[in-house]
């Protein structure tokens, strides 16, 4: 099992202690703190020994499409190691101009059975980034029954949804303010806090709280799952983080007192051990 990282900012301090990373691409990514352009992206591929992935993972439109395929003859020609894709037209594309990089099926509520996974499979996506509304069992049943290389979200502040509208300068404008970019709403019901940022794509919602799945990573690691991702934003001292995590999962995963040490991230484990039960009234 490997560790991949989002990073939240250009200067990576721990680009040697990973895996892998995950550059969002500048104006063809969403949900995502810190972009890259093409350059950036290709400088950090040249100089490091890492795995780099990057995600293309907003919907693409017509005009889109001429700088999409000069992007992806770039990423290829400079052996970029995988892309996260939301729009099914990177699958059609990558099949027409023969590129020879790995898909990430990433449409994030979509992606939690194993039988749709086997489908991408078969029209040669190789891998799944598995959905954040899915509980640990069912994440297990996918690594297991499916032949797709599964990746797991496991310590994040977890985005949960994004709307190309400019939402939030949008409300300024109806309050004859002047705009900010990132501003954190109280949602009524359950009284948790969101950061909603927006940028040119449009506008983003984070959960104000640490999706923590350190306790997970030991039945991940049992099951076979091929890739674990952390994302920066939001969390401290995430250099130690990732250090402890990878010495934890070169060990095997039996030291306890990392899953111990890591309870100071929060109790909040998602949907790992919630089923989302829907009820009609």
């Amino acid at each position: 099992m490997k560790l991949l990282v989002e990073p939240c900012k250009k200067d990576i301090n721990y680009i040697d202690n990973v895996d892998g990373l995950i550059l969002a691409i500048n104006d063809y990514s969403v949900e995502s703190i810190c972009t890259f352009s093409i350059d950036e992206i290709i400088d950090i591929k040249k100089n490091s020994n890492c795995l780099i992935f990057v995600k293309i993972n907003k919907n693409l439109f017509n005009e889109d499409i001429e700088s999409i395929k000069d992007i992806l003859v770039k990423l290829n020609e400079n052996k970029i190691d995988g892309i996260f894709f939301y729009d099914l037209a990177i699958l059609q594309l990558k099949n027409e101009l023969n590129i020879d990089i790995d898909l990430i099926w990433n449409q994030t509520h979509m992606v939690n059975n194993y039988m749709t996974c086997d489908y991408y499979y078969s029209k040669g996506v190789k891998y799944a980034l598995l959905s954040k509304e899915i509980t640990l069992e069912e994440i297990k049943e996918i690594i297991n029954k499916s032949k797709i290389n599964c990746m797991v979200e496991v310590v994040s502040l977890p985005s949960v949804a994004y709307s190309k509208r400019k939402l939030v300068s949008n409300y300024f404008k109806d309050l004859n303010e002047n705009s900010i970019n990132n501003i954190s709403v109280k949602e009524k019901i359950t009284g948790d806090y969101y950061n909603v940022i927006e940028d040119s794509n449009g506008t983003s919602f984070f959960l104000n709280k640490i999706m923590n799945g350190t306790s997970i990573i030991k039945d991940l690691y049992n099951s076979k799952c091929n890739y674990i991702i952390f994302r920066e934003y939001g969390i401290l001292d995430f250099l130690d983080l990732v250090s402890d995590t990878n010495e934890y999962i070169e060990n095997g995963c039996i030291d306890d007192t990392y899953v111990n040490k890591y309870k100071k991230l929060g109790d909040s484990t998602n949907f790992f051990f919630k089923k989302t039960i829907y009820k009609v009234k």
